[in-house]
């Protein structure tokens, strides 16, 4: 059933995020290796490139780093963009590469449509790719969410995640991080693959993808959208 499918998808999220949204601790460790991660996801990468990132990924977990070489990794990666890959999507759209731009105002928005909201704004700002796979698997917890989701990886994580995912896995410190940017993209890939298979969504191209979000771009610039939601407003949190 398509239900049990998306709930499954959801749980691979779920995983995912915990990697990406705060450092690991040894106990994490321990989970990820008793549980051979990432071979149980319900979803496995598909293709040479997704076999390469799972074995990247259990190699790293055989011989991590030490846990203070991972917190500086993660500090490096998703705290003070040492390494010039920011988690914002603003950053990687606007001209400028300005945080807190356009992408960031309408995704709020679509957010505060589905009854969410950042829990805290000011440390995360709601276009980092953490709150936007978390709305992914809001999604998937949807009714006809999967037409949603698809086109949501399509406009935002998907179109802006794959050159993070490169230029983290070639200047990161760890192998364990260079091993989850790749894992998280192609495994990316692969649910909007299903979920344009379900749907009979076909995958857009780079250019149609590109052309469709500059317009919405040049659209933002003509007249700056009035900010309707406010942090602290009604709703869940994250």
């Amino acid at each position: 059933m398509a239900s049990e499918l998306f709930a499954a998808l959801a749980d691979d999220l779920e995983q995912l995020i915990r990697l990406h949204d705060r450092e690991l601790d040894a106990e994490t460790l321990a989970a990820l290796r008793a549980a051979d991660f990432p071979h149980g996801l319900a979803l496995p990468p598909a293709g040479e490139a997704g076999q390469q990132a799972c074995a990247n990924m259990a190699a790293a977990l055989t011989e991590p780093a030490s846990l203070d070489e991972l917190a500086a990794d993660y500090a490096a990666i998703y705290l003070n963009n040492s390494l010039g890959a920011s988690p914002y999507e603003s950053v990687w759209l606007s001209d400028d590469h300005l945080a807190c731009a356009a992408p960031m105002f309408e995704l709020r928005e679509l957010y505060a449509a589905a009854g969410l909201r950042a829990a805290d704004w000011r440390s995360r700002f709601d276009d980092h790719f953490v709150l936007q796979l978390q709305y992914l698997q809001h999604l998937l917890h949807v009714p006809a969410g999967g037409r949603q989701a698809a086109s949501f990886i399509d406009e935002h994580v998907g179109y802006w995640f794959p050159d993070f995912a490169q230029r983290i896995s070639l200047f990161c410190a760890t192998s364990f991080y260079a091993a989850l940017a790749e894992l998280t993209h192609v495994w990316l890939q692969r649910l909007r693959g299903v979920l344009g298979e379900i749907n009979d969504l076909p995958i857009p191209s780079r250019d149609e993808m590109t052309a469709r979000i500059n317009r919405k771009l040049a659209l933002d610039k003509a007249e700056v959208a009035p900010i309707r939601f406010m942090p602290g407003g009604q709703g869940p949190s994250w």
